[in-house]
């Protein structure tokens, strides 16, 4: 009988939804899976902010860990929650085919209008700096949990709508509630939003790697996701950063967008940049200096600031 590839994720629904479409994958190809669930740092701290959990590893310090172990072969995460820079040891092997990248709003009441005062539910960052440039009546309500968890608190009515990603929305079959589409090219997504990533201990044997890579990797959004990449690296990033970007190609052309606001929503610093193929990290690089040197670095020293007076 064949070894069992040993696939690791979180326990909420949108997460087992992920890792089973990986098991597809794989057995599609032939290979036996099994899955292992577990909760993280981020999934057990459900009354605290992810900022002041930490930006790095709160949704996958501990599949590193049964990486690290051997327990698991491959753990799956959300593109999105991957840190810009991951812990020594360890190394993203492969990229899903991205779903729709954008953000939408969903509600269970009438139709929302986002040029009227209502409360709109997020636990991120950018969304809520975003929401404060593009949307000022619309007042951010922190909501955290898993996609169920904010729906249920989004139907006892502790607020108007919900910001989320299209891609879980989607997965969950939960298209009727979304209300209004926000456009790519101002509420632009968060980096790898809409793809699933697969992270693997750098020990791993070659030949599995080889296995899961070549069932799983989608080369086209390899791509943009590791333009995207090397933007927020440059930048240096994390879950409490308001930065953003989003690559997109047009035949031998990589398209991104992307830049930083500050957390009032006040100060936003965007641009766009093309390159070929072969220039995708080299391209995220020079896009995220040139976001710093228009008032992006400043934008971060006030947030750091920010940040430090609130740890006081």
């Amino acid at each position: 009988m064949k070894p069992s590839i040993r696939i690791g994720t979180r326990r909420s629904k949108l997460a087992l939804w992920q890792a089973n479409w990986v098991a597809r994958q794989l057995q599609l190809a032939g290979h036996v899976c099994e899955l292992i669930s577990m909760d993280t740092k981020g999934d057990r701290m459900m009354d605290v902010p992810i900022p002041k959990i930490g930006s790095k590893g709160v949704f996958t310090e501990e599949l590193e860990e049964q990486l690290a172990m051997g327990v698991i072969d491959v753990a799956v995460h959300s593109a999105k929650d991957m840190p810009s820079e991951l812990p020594v040891g360890f190394e993203i092997i492969a990229y899903s085919q991205r779903e729709k990248s954008h953000d939408v709003l969903i509600s269970d009441k009438q139709v929302m209008d986002l040029d009227q005062t209502i409360t709109v539910g997020t636990s991120s960052t950018r969304r809520v700096a975003l929401l404060k440039h593009h949307y000022p009546k619309a007042v951010a309500v922190p909501v955290r949990g898993n996609l169920q968890t904010r729906l249920e608190k989004l139907k006892s009515g502790k607020m108007d709508a919900l910001v989320l990603a299209f891609a879980g929305v989607s997965r969950l079959e939960l298209v009727d509630f979304i209300q209004y589409n926000f456009p790519l090219d101002t509420f632009v997504p968060a980096v790898g939003q809409g793809s699933l990533a697969m992270e693997v201990s750098s020990s791993i044997e070659p030949e599995l790697r080889n296995k899961i890579r070549n069932a799983v990797n989608h080369p086209a959004t390899e791509l943009c996701l590791t333009t995207e990449r090397s933007f927020l690296y440059t930048i240096q990033g994390g879950c409490s950063i308001p930065a953003f970007a989003h690559a997109r190609l047009s035949g031998q052309k990589i398209s991104m967008t992307a830049g930083i606001v500050s957390l009032d929503g006040r100060h936003l610093v965007q641009f766009e940049k093309q390159g070929t193929h072969d220039q995708a990290g080299a391209l995220g690089a020079t896009l995220a200096e040139q976001v710093l040197d228009a008032g992006g670095r400043e934008i971060l020293q006030d947030i750091k600031k920010q940040q430090d007076q609130n740890e006081d």
